[in-house]
C-alpha cells in the first residue's frame, strides 16, 4: 500500500557518478519514504551544463537500480523545466518581489561578501544582470526532523539572494523550490551540507504562498582528511560489484541495525528488512568515517 500523503525524493546533479556520500543521501531518503509507505521520486538536476559530465545522468540511474533503489513514476529532468522557472520568475517580478542586479563579485567582496541590496531600488533592466529576490521576511530558523531547531546565519538569511544568474542559468534555490512544489514533495531528506540554503528555500516557499516541506539533513561521510566526500574531492564511485556489503556499510553509517545473515539475503530482501527496521532516532547527527567498503565483509 502507498500513502500518497508522503512524497520524498532524491535529486542528484549529473556532475559525476554516485559515491558513498551520495548513497547515504539516496538510501536515507528512500528508507524514510518507504517506511512511511510513501512515494519516492528521482529528479536529475541538470540545469548547470558547465558542471555536468556527459553520460553521468544515465550512470547515476543505473547505479540506483544496481543498489536496489527503485523510484516511483517518471524521472523529472530540470533541463526540461525551463518554462516553469520562467513562469515563477515572471510572477515574482509582477509582484515586485525581485529585481535586476548588475553588481560584480568583486564589488560584493568589497562590502564584506554579503550582498547589501545596492541595486534594489535602481530599477536596472535585464541586460547583463542577475535577478535577486527581495527578502522582506527572512527565515531565521527552521526545525530539522533529526537535529531540532537550527538557527540561521542572520546576515545570510536576510540577503537578497540570486534566483536567476547573470549567465542566463536558473539558480539552484529557485529550481529546487519550484520542482519540489510541483512534485508535491512533503519531506526532503538530504546531506547536512545543504543546511545553509534551507532557510532561503523556505523563504521562497513563503514568497510563493506555498507550504514548505519538512527537512531532514543526514550526517556527511568524510574522507581521511576530514573533508566531505564529494565529486570535487574525487571520491571514488560506488563499486559495480555486489551492492550488499556497501549497503550494509551505509546502514551502519546511518546507525541502523546490522544483519548478521545479510549474505543469505538478496538486495531486495536486505532493503525490505532495512525499511521494516528504519529508525530515524538512531541516525547520528555527525559521523566521520573512511568508507573503504570493507566493513561488512570483515
Amino acid at each position: 500500500m502507498s500513502d500518497s500523503h508522503y512524497i520524498g525524493r532524491f535529486a542528484p546533479s549529473p556532475s559525476g557518478e554516485l559515491h558513498f556520500g551520495s548513497l547515504i543521501a539516496a538510501l536515507g531518503s528512500y528508507l524514510q519514504a518507504r517506511a512511511h509507505r510513501g512515494i519516492w521520486r528521482v529528479r536529475i538536476e541538470d540545469i548547470d551544463p558547465p558542471r555536468e559530465v556527459p553520460g553521468a545522468a544515465d550512470t547515476i540511474l543505473r547505479q540506483l537500480e544496481h543498489y536496489g533503489l527503485h523510484w516511483d513514476g517518471d524521472i523529472l529532468w530540470q533541463s526540461q523545466r525551463h518554462d516553469a522557472y520562467r513562469e515563477a520568475l515572471a510572477w515574482l517580478h509582477q509582484q515586485d518581489l525581485s529585481y535586476y542586479c548588475t553588481c560584480t563579485r568583486a564589488r560584493i567582496q568589497s562590502v564584506g561578501g554579503i550582498y547589501d541590496g545596492h541595486c534594489r531600488e535602481l530599477r536596472h533592466g535585464p541586460e547583463q544582470a542577475a535577478v535577486r529576490i527581495k527578502q522582506h521576511h527572512p527565515v531565521l530558523q527552521f526545525t530539522d526532523q533529526l537535529r531540532g531547531v537550527i538557527q540561521a546565519d542572520p546576515q545570510l538569511a536576510r540577503e537578497d539572494f540570486i534566483i536567476h544568474r547573470r549567465d542566463g542559468l536558473f539558480a539552484y534555490n529557485l529550481a529546487v523550490v519550484v520542482d519540489d512544489h510541483f512534485q508535491g514533495v512533503t519531506e526532503i531528506v538530504r546531506g547536512a551540507d545543504l543546511i545553509e540554503p534551507t532557510v532561503r528555500q523556505i523563504s521562497l516557499y513563503q514568497q510563493f504562498g506555498w507550504q514548505a516541506p519538512d527537512y531532514i539533513h543526514l550526517p556527511l561521510a568524510l574522507n581521511e582528511q576530514g573533508a566531505k566526500l564529494s565529486k570535487q574531492n574525487h571520491a571514488p564511485a560506488l563499486p559495480n560489484g555486489d551492492p550488499r556489503p556497501v549497503l550494509i556499510d551505509a546502514l551502519r553509517f546511518l546507525g541502523q541495525p546490522s544483519y548478521n545473515d545479510w549474505r543469505d539475503m538478496s538486495v531486495a530482501q536486505l532493503l525490505q528488512f532495512a525499511v521494516a527496521n528504519w529508525d530515524l532516532t538512531r541516525v547520528p547527527e555527525q559521523v566521520s568515517i573512511n568508507p573503504a567498503f570493507s566493513n561488512a565483509s570483515c
